[in-house]
C-alpha cells in the first residue's frame, strides 16, 4: 500500500515542480520586459528632449532672423526715402566745396599741366591734411602720414574731417595706399612696412564715404560704382598674393588688417569669401579692431562659434571683446572667462618654471609673462566697467610686487657685475709670491701691496722659514716662484710662461734702479723682519716685492 502511495505522490510533486520553474520563467520574462520598457522609456525620453531643445534653438534663431531681416527691411525703406534727401545734402556739400578757396597751382608753361601743390610749410597737422586734400595730392597725402607717425594720435584725430575735403575721397583713399597695398610697389622699400598707414587712412575715409543722412551714415557708404570695381580688384591681387605665399595666416598682421579694414571700407564683401574673412578674424583676433570689422563684413552669424573658438584656444580676453562687440553677455560671461585666463595663465608661468630651473632666465621670462597677462586683465576690466564684478586690488598688488622684485633683481645684477674685477684681483693676490710686474699693479702709492697674503700653507711658511739663503717656495726646489710647474691663483690655475734663464739678482744693491734715471723713496712705512727670511737682498728684507715708483704704473 505505501508503494502504491508513493507511486501516486511522485506525479505530483514533478507537477509542482514545474509549475515552480515556469513560474521562474514568467519572472524573468516579466523583469527583462520591465527593463526594456525602462530603457525605451529613457530613450523616448532622451530623444523628446532633444527635439524640445533643437526646437527651442529653432525658434530662437527664427526670431532672430524675423528681427535682423525686419530691421534690415526698415532699414531698406528708409534708405529708399532717403534717397533724395541724401542727394541734396551731397550737392549743398559739392556747392560749399567748390565756393570755398581752392590752393593755388603754378604752370610750368603757358599750356601745360598744373604742377602738384608743394608740402605745406605749416607744422599743423590739421592744416597740412587739409591742404593735401583740397589738391587731391594723394602720394603727398601718404608722405605726410608717414612723416608724422610719431604724431599717429593727433593723425587718427584730424584725417576724417581732412578727407572729408576730397572731391572724391574713395578714389583718393585708394591712389594714396596704391603704392603699398595690395602689394607694395616702392623701389626703396623704407620705412619697411607701411601697411599701418593704410589703416589708418581706410579707417579715417569711412566718415567721408557715408551717407549724409544721420539715421542711415556709414550703413550705406557712397562709393561709386566705377571705385567698388577699383576695389574688388585690389582685394583679390592680395588674395592671390596672400595665398602664394602660404595662405593669409601666415600674412604679417598689419597686412591682413589693411585687407580686411579694405573690404570693410568700400563694402565689397563676397559671401564665397566669408570663410576666408573668418579665417583672418580667428588668426589676428588680439588686433582691437578685429570684432567690429568682422561684424562688418557680415560675420554675426558666426560670433558664436568664433568666441567658442577662442575660448578652446586659450585666447579668453579676445572672445571678451567679441562678446561685447556682438552682444552675446549673456551667453559668454565676462567674469568666468576673466578667472579662466588668469588660471590657464598661471598654469603656463608653473611649467615654464618647472622646464629650466638651473638657468635664471627662465624665472626672468616667467616674470614678464605674468606682468603681461596681469596688465591685459586689468586693461579689459577698465575698458569694459568690470571693476564691481571683477575687483583688481589683489591684481594691482601682484604687479606691484612682481615689478618690485624685477627692480630688485637688476640692482643685484648690477652691483654683481660692477663688483667682479675688483674681486678677481683680490683674489690673485692673495697666495704666494708673484712678478714684479704683477706686484707693481697691485699696490698703492707706497709699494705696499693692496690687500696682504692672509692665508698660506703650513709646508709653505715652512720652506720660507727653514731655507733662510734660497727662496725655495712650495717645495719645488727651485729659487724662482715664476718657473715653477703649479699654476698660481693669480693665473686662474694656469701655469705662466716659464722663463727660459733665471734672473740673477745683484748679491747687495741698497737702492735698486728700474731704469727710471731716478731714484725712488722707500717705503715709508717698516715692517718687522721674519727671522731666517732675508736673503740678502735690499729690497726684499721685509718678505715684500721690490716697491717701484708711481711713474712706473702710469
Amino acid at each position: 500500500m505505501a508503494a502504491a502511495a508513493a507511486e501516486e505522490a511522485a506525479p505530483g510533486a514533478d507537477a509542482i515542480m514545474d509549475g515552480f520553474a515556469e513560474l521562474e520563467r514568467q519572472q524573468e520574462l516579466l523583469a527583462s520586459c520591465t527593463r526594456l520598457y525602462q530603457q525605451l522609456t529613457e530613450h523616448f525620453g532622451s530623444l523628446e528632449r532633444g527635439i524640445k531643445s533643437r526646437s527651442d534653438s529653432l525658434r530662437a534663431r527664427r526670431r532672430v532672423v524675423e528681427l535682423r531681416a525686419s530691421r534690415r527691411l526698415d532699414a531698406l525703406r528708409r534708405r529708399e526715402l532717403s534717397i533724395d534727401a541724401s542727394v541734396k545734402l551731397a550737392l549743398s556739400r559739392l556747392d560749399a566745396l567748390a565756393k570755398s578757396p581752392a590752393p593755388k597751382r603754378d604752370r610750368e608753361d603757358g599750356d601745360g599741366p598744373p604742377s602738384p601743390p608743394p608740402p605745406p610749410p605749416s607744422d599743423d597737422v590739421a592744416e597740412g591734411l587739409a591742404a593735401l586734400c583740397a589738391a587731391m595730392d594723394p602720394a603727398g597725402f601718404l608722405a605726410f602720414v608717414v612723416e608724422r607717425r610719431k604724431e599717429v594720435d593727433a593723425l587718427r584725430a584730424e584725417l576724417p574731417a581732412a578727407l572729408q575735403r576730397c572731391v572724391d575721397p574713395a578714389r583718393f583713399a585708394m591712389d594714396a595706399v596704391s603704392e603699398v597695398f595690395p602689394v607694395d610697389r616702392r623701389a626703396v622699400r623704407s620705412p619697411t612696412d607701411l601697411a599701418w598707414a593704410c589703416v589708418l587712412i581706410l579707417e579715417a575715409v569711412v566718415p567721408a564715404l557715408a551717407d549724409p543722412d544721420p539715421e542711415i551714415g556709414a550703413a550705406r557708404p557712397m562709393v561709386p560704382q566705377a571705385a567698388r570695381d577699383r576695389a574688388r580688384g585690389m582685394a583679390a591681387e592680395w588674395k592671390e598674393v596672400a595665398e602664394r605665399k602660404g595662405g593669409v595666416e601666415g600674412a604679417k598682421p598689419p597686412d591682413a588688417h589693411a585687407f580686411l579694414q579694405h573690404v570693410a571700407t568700400f563694402a565689397v564683401a563676397e559671401k564665397e569669401d566669408k570663410e576666408l574673412y573668418k579665417r583672418i578674424v580667428l588668426s589676428f583676433s588680439w588686433r582691437r579692431q578685429m570684432p567690429r570689422l568682422a561684424l562688418t563684413l557680415g560675420l554675426e552669424d558666426d560670433m558664436e562659434e568664433i568666441i567658442e573658438e577662442l575660448i578652446t584656444k586659450g585666447q579668453q580676453l579676445d572672445a571678451v571683446n567679441f562678446a561685447y562687440e556682438a552682444g552675446l553677455l549673456e551667453k559668454f560671461s565676462p567674469v568666468p572667462l576673466l578667472k579662466s585666463y588668469l588660471e590657464d595663465s598661471k598654469k603656463i608661468y608653473c611649467t615654464s618654471d618647472n622646464v629650466s630651473t638651473s638657468s635664471g632666465q627662465s624665472g626672468v621670462n616667467a616674470n614678464k609673462k605674468e606682468q603681461s597677462a596681469l596688465r591685459a586683465v586689468i586693461k579689459c576690466v577698465e575698458d569694459h566697467k568690470l571693476e564691481a564684478e571683477f575687483p583688481l586690488e589683489d591684481l594691482r598688488k601682484r604687479l606691484e610686487d612682481l615689478e618690485m622684485a624685477k627692480t630688485e633683481k637688476k640692482k643685484a645684477a648690477s652691483s654683481c657685475s660692477s663688483g667682479g674685477p675688483a674681486s678677481k684681483r683680490i683674489k690673485g693676490s692673495t697666495g704666494g709670491a708673484m712678478s714684479p710686474s704683477k706686484s707693481g699693479r697691485l699696490s698703492d702709492n707706497t709699494g705696499a701691496p693692496s690687500s696682504p697674503a692672509t692665508a698660506t700653507s703650513s709646508s709653505t711658511a715652512t720652506a720660507f722659514i727653514g731655507s733662510p739663503a734660497s727662496h725655495v717656495s712650495y717645495g719645488t726646489g727651485s729659487p724662482y716662484s715664476y718657473d715653477r710647474s703649479a699654476g698660481h691663483a693669480l693665473y686662474c690655475g694656469q701655469s705662466p710662461l716659464p722663463m727660459r734663464e733665471p734672473y740673477a739678482y745683484p748679491p747687495a744693491v741698497p737702492v735698486p734702479n728700474v731704469g727710471l734715471g731716478m731714484p725712488y723713496q722707500a717705503p715709508p712705512m717698516t715692517y718687522p723682519i721674519y727671522p731666517g727670511y732675508n736673503s740678502g737682498l735690499g729690497a726684499y728684507g721685509n718678505a715684500m716685492a721690490p716697491a717701484f715708483h708711481q711713474a712706473y704704473y702710469r
